[in-house]
């Protein structure tokens, strides 16, 4: 017996310890890359652009181009972008999310409190957007937890890779530390610019996607974070209490607004924009072909079928103008043409000068016959006497 304690107990011990060195190791481990510092290279655009860590932060997500992009709040109160990170997977569609498991990705204006942050995430770090928010509780649509975390696997999430993960993760930190409270994270379906609206118009998430564009038109011509509710089922924004910026709104708004509508008059193509399952930024499918280390990928043979655009209404080439008839431009070549009348003022067409009586001997022809002949047709000048003054018969007569 006491042979057996002299060998199990050390053993049992052993053990022990080697559990809680490990549990130690790697609760330092976890420490370690939840406090790692912001690179100093992005602390370097961040002062380029008047801004620092503390600042707070807004993310933008767009699923189409496969990036998110984060903006800080700088000196002077406007937010400003300061880097663009691409998403190396995303799943689902183009459109919200509706309900739980369908790996649709959501696309909305949402909250990311303090309390959302997952240091010790199985995606080696991650953030709760807060999806659903109250749009999407509005609309009935259920699910929850989607991240944006490390690796290159989604249902639903924004899988970013671990390296970038870490980063988003310390660039938020350091905006809470700063006495942030929460940001918002804003997602989209592509970036809202009047040829993405134009281009998608036929799809059935049109209409809510007017009003995301309503949302980020205002971010950006205020530069402030909008002020989001829901009223009657949509997305209500505040107007800016700065007069100024809420003009600058106004005046953006409406000119996308005749943009979209021109494009669509011009005869741009509407499409449909089909996916397998999500897809992947350029970048990481380059890096992963090369065998560069992202972690798990789901559903990677879904990725050769992503971004696949089904034309809905072809474009339509606008027809050049019909020829003018002779009739017509013939008209308008002689001075008395009400063309003239449309011209600019103090226009005077070259064949509505005076036609100089002289010219000089280096003019060339291309310059005086057309002026002479015109003159002559116009009467403003005789005609040459071309014809002899006398019949012929009488001048033989007259010898």
């Amino acid at each position: 017996m006491r042979s057996l304690l002299r060998t199990f107990v050390p053993a049992l011990l052993g053990g022990l310890l080697a559990a809680w060195t490990s549990m130690a190791w790697t609760s330092a481990a976890l420490a370690d890359k939840a406090s790692a510092p912001i690179p100093a290279a992005t602390l370097t655009l961040m002062a380029a652009r008047g801004t620092h860590a503390a600042s707070p932060i807004v993310l933008r997500a767009y699923k189409k181009e496969s990036e998110i992009e984060v903006w800080k709040r700088n000196a002077a109160g406007r937010y400003v972008p300061i880097k663009t990170y691409p998403i190396c997977r995303w799943s689902g569609q183009l459109g919200p999310k509706t309900k739980s498991g369908d790996r649709q990705t959501p696309e909305g204006f949402y909250t990311v409190a303090k309390s959302q942050m997952n240091p010790n995430s199985r995606y080696y770090l991650s953030f709760d957007i807060g999806y659903p928010n109250a749009y999407d509780r509005a609309h009935g649509s259920t699910g929850s937890a989607v991240m944006v975390h490390g690796i290159c696997s989604s249902m639903g999430c924004f899988a970013m890779t671990d390296a970038v993960a870490g980063e988003l993760f310390s660039i938020a930190r350091e905006a809470f530390a700063g006495g942030q409270s929460a940001f918002q994270f804003q997602s989209f379906p592509f970036r809202m610019t009047a040829a993405n609206m134009a281009r998608h118009r036929t799809d059935p998430n049109i209409a809510f996607w007017r009003q995301l564009k309503e949302g980020s038109d205002r971010f950006e011509a205020t530069g402030e974070e909008p002020v989001v509710s829901v009223a009657g089922g949509r997305y209500a924004f505040a107007p800016s209490r700065d007069a100024a910026k809420e003009a600058a709104f106004i005046a953006l708004h409406k000119d996308e607004t005749d943009r979209i509508a021109a494009l669509v008059d011009e005869g741009a193509a509407a499409v449909r924009t089909t996916y397998s399952d999500g897809g992947q930024h350029a970048f990481w499918a380059a890096r992963i072909r090369q065998g560069f280390p992202v972690g798990d990928v789901s559903r990677p043979e879904a990725l050769a079928y992503a971004g696949q655009e089904v034309v809905m209404i072809p474009a339509r080439r606008r027809l050049p103008p019909p020829p003018v008839p002779e009739a017509v431009w013939a008209a308008w070549i002689g001075t008395a043409s009400p063309s003239l009348t449309m011209r600019v003022a103090e226009f005077l067409p070259p064949y509505a000068a005076e036609p100089p009586r002289l010219t000089a001997p280096v003019t060339r022809y291309a310059q005086t016959w057309p002026s002479l002949a015109r003159a002559a047709i116009e009467a403003a000048l005789p005609p040459p006497d071309i014809a002899p003054t006398q019949p012929p018969i009488e001048k033989v007569a007259q010898r």
